[in-house]
Parts: structure tokens; C-alpha cells; sequence
């Protein structure tokens, strides 16, 4: 979703594009530079021909099982798209026996806390507002609906492709006010961040942002804390190291001896990744390597980091799974709080209830493979989904069902 936040990011690229031609502010501009990272990846990535070589493929894949021996490895993925192309590509069925690649909090979908669903629900039921969010939180269960069953109950529930479409739908609805639910991680929050910055710049005025945007070193902190769970390696994000560089995700190898190496999304990317990950996992060198630098320099992208530090500061969250992790989400600078949806609109929260039986949470943590909980593919499926890694298309147990 980390893939989803790519996905996002680009889309938005491109409405940006539109909307900075459109607009000759400042912001406008500076919305244009958040999201040249991400619009420009798939230029850097036009021939990718020998990234999808098979014999070089097999050589690394027979590599590997030289690498691994007998021994016992567990390699985490953090990142939605890995999850998606790791199950497409066929290659947890091809890895050693003795290495297993489990899924980590790679879906901001997926991750969303209940609390946090259940609160953009409460606003879609207030009146005069009208709720814009991207499509894979439609269907996420709440405790009792779903944003999807509010719109079919009549509330005024829209799906947007960008926060400049949430935007632009305030200054069609002048009488409404439209509050889009910013989820994501890093790669997305930079486009949200000069979203606001164009609203303030045109001022518009009944536009304002659900904030529950989160931020992955923490969470990797958390994992590796985690007395239940035994990470290896990380196969760090690509997506968000195009924001964030390198730099955030040393503390995995200095604090906790653990390797963590960035790749891309295809099949060589991919092994590349693991090979790497288990030459320092024998060796005992652990480090923090770039193996993606057609997209992702060491740096990041320090322009698109500042538009979103000006607008956000770190903030506790919650996590499905990983519970409250300290400095790990985001919430809107008091210089910026009228487009802060929580502090705008008081509105009464049910009580959480978890779904029942849903183990979601143990397979974000790397405790349990999706096909361990109990509900998988009988009462748990994609057209019935039960928890929220069933719903997004990047979320675990939906790719796990999808491949298997």
C-alpha cells in the first residue's frame, strides 16, 4: 500500500500536473514538486526488460537455496506491492524450505485502526458532510457498517482518485463540507500535505482532512520488539524510501542487527532483495542497503519531505495489531487546524467492536501466514470480507487468496 501509496501519489502526480497549470499559486507549485518522486518513478522504470529475465531469475533463486542450506530464515516484507508481486510471481512456493517470507503492516488500509473507521463513519452520519476517500476503504468493516453501507444508506459518501479531487469536489458542494480521510504512508502524505496548502491558498474553506496517515519505522521498531515474532531481514519499501531515503530505517541494523534492503516490485528486484538479505544474515554483517536505485536514492526527496513536515507533526496512532505506537502517525499543525476534520467536527464515536474471529491483526505482526486464521476462504473471502487484509488489493489475505 505501501503500493496502494504509489498508486495514490501518481494519480494525484497527475492531477497535480492539471491543477498546477491551472493555478499559478505558490501552492500549486509546490504540489507540483511534492509529487515529482513518485510521478517520475515509471519514467525511470521505461525499460525493465532485464529486471524480468528469466535466466537471471534462476540463477538467483538457485543462489538463494545455496545461501540458505538447512538453515531457518524469516524474511519480512513490508510494503503491499512486495506482498502482491511475491504471490504473482509464485516465489514464496520456490524459496528454500527453511526461509519463509511473511507479510508485515505494508496496507495503510489494512492497518487502520477500527477506532479510526468507525470515526470517519461517525462523520459520513453527520450532516451537511460529505466523506471523499479512495476506494479500498469503501468496503473496511467498521464495529457495526462500512463506509460503503452508509452511501447505500443515502449518506453522502464519494470515491476520489487524488486529495485534489476531494478538493475540487468542496468548491463544487460550497454548501457542504467535504472532509477526505487521508490514509497512507509517507509517499502519500507529501500530495495531502500541498493539498492543504492549496486550500489555504485559494481559501477554500469547507475542506478539510480525516487524518490518520502513519509512519512505517515505528512500526518496524514495533515488529522487531515483538517478543512473538522472529524477523531476519526486512524487504524494506521501495515507495516510501522514495520519500524518506535510507536514513530513517538504519536504527534496524545498528539497534536491533537486523539487514533490511530497499527493491523494487520485479521478479530480479525481488530475489535480488532476498539474496542480499541472507548473504548478511550468514555472514553477520547486517546493514541498510539500497538495491532499488533506479527509483530510490539514499536522500529521498527532501522537498517533498519538507511541504509534508510543514503541515504535519508526529503524533501517536494506532495500529490494527501493533496497538498504540508512539510518534507513528500524524495529525495536521495547529497553523493549519481549521482543515483538521477532528478538531472541526465533534462527533460521537460508537464503541470498537473487533470483528469476530478475525486474526488480521497476528498476520500484519508476522505472527501468523493469512491462511492460518481460521476464517480465510470460508467465512473470510474478497466478495465477503470479514477484516480488512480481505479488502484492499494489496492487503495480505487478499493476495494470499488470489495466488494460492
Amino acid at each position: 500500500m505501501m503500493g496502494h501509496d504509489r498508486t495514490n501519489v501518481q494519480s494525484a502526480g497527475d492531477s497535480i500536473d492539471t491543477t498546477a497549470h491551472q493555478h499559478s499559486s505558490a501552492a500549486a507549485a509546490a504540489i507540483a514538486a511534492a509529487a515529482t518522486a513518485a510521478a517520475n518513478s515509471a519514467q525511470h522504470d521505461m525499460d525493465l526488460s532485464s529486471f524480468r529475465d528469466p535466466k537471471l531469475a534462476r540463477e538467483l533463486i538457485d543462489r538463494i537455496h545455496r545461501l540458505v542450506g538447512n538453515r531457518r530464515i524469516n524474511l519480512m516484507e513490508v510494503c503491499g506491492t512486495h506482498t502482491v508481486s511475491i504471490g504473482r510471481y509464485g516465489f514464496r512456493s520456490i524459496m528454500p524450505e527453511g526461509l519463509r517470507l511473511l507479510s508485515g503492516p505494508g496496507c495503510p488500509v489494512c492497518v487502520t485502526a477500527n477506532r479510526d473507521i468507525d470515526h470517519a463513519i461517525a462523520l459520513a452520519r453527520t450532516e451537511g458532510i460529505t466523506v471523499a476517500t479512495f476506494g479500498d476503504m469503501m468496503r473496511v468493516p467498521g464495529s457495526t457498517s462500512s463506509l460503503a453501507a452508509e452511501k447505500s444508506a443515502g449518506r453522502d459518501v464519494r470515491i476520489v482518485y487524488s486529495p485534489l479531487d476531494a478538493l475540487e469536489l468542496a468548491t463544487e458542494l460550497p454548501d457542504r463540507n467535504v472532509v477526505f480521510m487521508g490514509v497512507g504512508f509517507e509517499t502519500t502524505t507529501p500530495a495531502i500535505a500541498a493539498c492543504i496548502l492549496e486550500a489555504a491558498s485559494r481559501g477554500i474553506e469547507n475542506f478539510s482532512v480525516f487524518c490518520v496517515h502513519k509512519t512505517t519505522p515505528p512500526a518496524l521498531r514495533a515488529i522487531a520488539n515483538d517478543p512473538e515474532t522472529t524477523i531476519d531481514g526486512f524487504i524494506l519499501p521501495g515507495h516510501v524510501c522514495t520519500i524518506t531515503g535510507l536514513a530513517p530505517f538504519q536504527f534496524i541494523a545498528r539497534e536491533f542487527n537486523i539487514p533490511g534492503v530497499v527493491t523494487g516490485f520485479e521478479p530480479v528486484d525481488i530475489l535480488t532483495g532476498i539474496d542480499r538479505l541472507v548473504e548478511m544474515i550468514i555472514s553477520g554483517t547486517p546493514a541498510v542497503e539500497n538495491a532499488y536505485p533506479r527509483s530510490v536514492r539514499d536522500t529521498g526527496n527532501p522537498v517533498a519531505r519538507s511541504i509534508a513536515e510543514k503541515i504535519f507533526e508526529p503524533c501517536s496512532a494506532t495500529w490494527r495489531g501493533l496497538g498504540e505506537i508512539a510518534h507513528s502517525g500524524l495529525r495536521i499543525r495547529e497553523d493549519y487546524a481549521r482543515y483538521d476534520a477532528r478538531r472541526r467536527f465533534a462527533v460521537e464515536v460508537e464503541p470498537t467492536r473487533e470483528p469476530h474471529g478475525c486474526r488480521c491483526g497476528d498476520v500484519l505482526r508476522g505472527v501468523i501466514a493469512p491462511t492460518q486464521c481460521p476464517l480465510f476462504g470460508r467465512a473470510c473471502t474478497p466478495e465477503h470480507p470479514v477484516g480488512p487484509c480481505m479488502v484492499s488489493s494489496e492487503g495480505s489475505c487478499a493476495a494470499y487468496f488470489r495466488y494460492r
